[in-house]
């Protein structure tokens, strides 16, 4: 397809993401990191909330590295999160909605509210998950997670 000056196509702009999330407790203060890489251009992104859940903060991190793209973009997604990879890339998250937010176990799916966001940002980019090992020196991983964490200590009492 050709591209116009107002329509893009996903296959026009790779982007790497890397994200992480921390909390001081769980619940309790938390905080999210994420890296954008486009063509040796870095973005850092960063924030936190006072009373979360470490799960929370990991999808907050790719909600918002994903809402920082300007338009649709192929997205190389890195996360230390198994609950936020496996839940996309082994359609758990799909199902869990298509049930009305519970799970096989026929218990509530938690943040709902989040894993809508996070689906229908994949709605709209192409993106591709892929896990790595959280504190075992990969060094965006790291970053990310000194982001977080450094939002996490901000928001302790």
């Amino acid at each position: 397809m050709q591209n116009t000056e107002n329509h893009y196509s996903a296959a026009d702009t790779q982007i790497s993401l890397y994200t992480d999330g921390a909390c001081r407790g769980n619940p309790g203060p938390g905080g999210w990191g994420a890296v954008l890489v486009y063509e040796g251009h870095e973005k850092e992104l960063s924030g936190g909330e006072k009373e979360t859940t470490n799960n929370r903060m990991e999808l907050t991190a790719c909600i918002e590295g994903l809402k920082a793209l300007k338009r649709p973009c192929r997205v190389i997604l890195t996360t230390d999160s198994k609950y936020v990879c496996d839940a996309v890339t082994k359609g758990w998250a799909v199902s869990w909605r298509r049930r009305g937010w519970v799970k096989g176990d026929k218990k509530p799916a938690l943040n709902p509210d989040l894993w809508e966001t996070l689906l229908g940002l994949l709605e709209v980019h192409d993106v591709s998950f892929v896990w790595v090992k959280g504190h075992a020196g990969h060094p965006y991983n790291e970053r990310c997670d000194r982001l977080a964490t450094a939002q996490a200590d901000r928001y302790r009492a």
